[in-house]
């Protein structure tokens, strides 16, 4: 089947790459291709009841299907170059801030317009943390919520729909160049379009190496993140939530001189579960709607470990240790941090007893047998310097779960319009090991998007 042009993934890359392409140039026959459900057909079956632990679905709906990975986050699109990845060494500074920003204007005209958007720019806080070492990143964040995140989906769906072809259930296995451009294969059927734009995010990072592979492709290693999650009771951490709700904190740790961050806070957020590649991590959620809202917020505490020759599996290591997590707990692993402290193993019993009341349900285990020590000791060092500023960070029913760990795709190798060497093939978002967020992955299609449409 013969299209102008072909793009694989439905997440945040495709969709934005999508939308901007069928604005400028309607005419162009335009195909997504997606492995997993449309968005109303997205249902995972844990219900902490009948189905308490992560079964394997293929295909993953929290992971796979339209809104990709994101679609279920709590929605947070921050607007910076300081993290989220680096697609300001591709396309500048001033562009990608200009990308993001119209990113957010679509995200408000499609259901958003009532979220807030907070800075932590001239913030009075960054003063107060850095007298204790911890540095405050300069970003705005909107605050979507994971509820409010689906509407915008939805509403984006229903644009996209009347203008572009879907193909739901549908995975890419091959992506082959051709005289005129690329061919794919997906089951029994094939694919032809003059320009491919890839975009399958972090779970389809084993089958971009494929893609890579086979076509002679440029990639060197990229990073890993391990940590854990932290919960705690919303008020320990409300004076920094309440106005700036997403705060990204680095530390840098006296023993070792590891950074430690923090990610994805949540405030009145509920720990959740992820799979990934069929291990299952740990992660966080929170909503805009107050009657879906928790007594606790929730953050992970993630080290980066980058790595020199001649090791290059960054993504295997992590693996290792989430693979280890999921031995001993059957999954996610929760344990007091004063039982961490202490050197022993939280049980159900002093779970049960926590003034924290845990908002996942995970084995009560002991982390110290998971996560190695140096990773495990730089959080404990941030966890002692966080509750000089939050006092009851480092209280014994501070809840700790793991192992939370973020995959980072291979760095793809692009030119500055994140075009491959094979003229016509772009990659785009996580997957392309450049972008680690919503709002740059989004960013990333609209670019490419731009580019195709003035060029064809």
């Amino acid at each position: 089947m013969q299209y102008d042009v072909l793009i694989i993934g439905a997440g945040p890359g495709g969709i934005f790459s999508a939308y901007e392409l069928s604005r400028l140039r309607p005419e162009l026959n335009i195909l997504v291709l997606e492995a997993g459900h449309p968005l109303d057909q997205r249902r995972c079956p844990i219900d902490g009841k009948t189905v308490t632990s992560c079964i394997g679905c293929k295909p993953c709906s929290i992971m796979n299907g339209f809104g990709g990975a994101g679609a279920f986050s709590d929605g947070k699109y921050n607007f910076t170059n300081e993290f989220g990845g680096t697609l300001y060494a591709y396309i500048g500074r001033d562009a990608a801030m200009e990308l993001m920003h119209y990113v957010d204007e679509i995200n408000v005209a499609n259901g958003a317009a009532g979220t807030k958007l907070y800075t932590a720019v001239g913030s009075a806080q960054k003063k107060a943390l850095l007298h204790h070492g911890l540095h405050l990143l300069d970003a705005s964040v909107r605050h979507l919520g994971t509820d409010i995140n689906y509407v915008v989906l939805q509403n984006l769906y229903q644009t996209l729909k009347s203008r572009v072809e879907f193909r739901f259930h549908t995975a890419v296995s091959t992506v082959e160049a051709t005289e005129n451009g690329y061919r794919v294969t997906a089951g029994s059927e094939t694919f032809e379009a003059r320009q491919c734009i890839i975009s399958v995010g972090r779970s389809g990072s084993k089958w971009m190496e494929s893609v890579c592979d086979a076509l002679s492709i440029t990639t060197k290693s990229n990073r890993v993140d391990i940590g854990v999650r932290v919960e705690l009771p919303y008020e320990v951490f409300s004076d920094l939530t309440d106005e700036l709700y997403e705060s990204k904190i680095v530390y840098r740790t006296e023993k070792y001189g590891d950074l430690v961050r923090t990610f994805c806070m949540n405030p009145r957020g509920a720990v959740v579960t992820e799979n990934t590649n069929g291990i299952v991590t740990v992660n966080g959620h929170s909503y805009e709607d107050p009657a879906r809202q928790t007594e606790n917020t929730n953050f992970a505490l993630l080290v980066a470990k980058h790595f020199s020759e001649p090791f290059k599996d960054s993504n295997g290591y992590g693996e290792s240790i989430a693979r280890l997590s999921n031995m001993l707990g059957g999954g996610v692993i929760v344990q007091r941090f004063g039982d961490l402290i202490q050197g022993r193993r939280s049980t159900p019993d002093r779970i049960r007893d926590c003034f924290t009341i845990p908002t996942l349900n995970a084995t009560p285990g002991d982390l110290s047998l998971v996560i190695p020590k140096r990773i495990l000791d730089g959080i404990i060092e941030m966890i002692y310097a966080l509750d000089k500023v939050a006092p009851g960070t480092a209280n014994i029913d501070t809840l700790l779960y793991g192992v939370e760990v973020k995959f980072y795709n291979m760095e793809v190798s692009l030119d500055d319009h994140l075009q491959t060497s094979h003229e016509g093939l772009f990659v785009i978002g996580d997957c392309s090991g450049i972008t680690h967020s919503l709002s740059h992955a989004s960013a990333s299609g609209v670019y490419v998007a731009r580019y195709i449409a003035e060029t064809r």
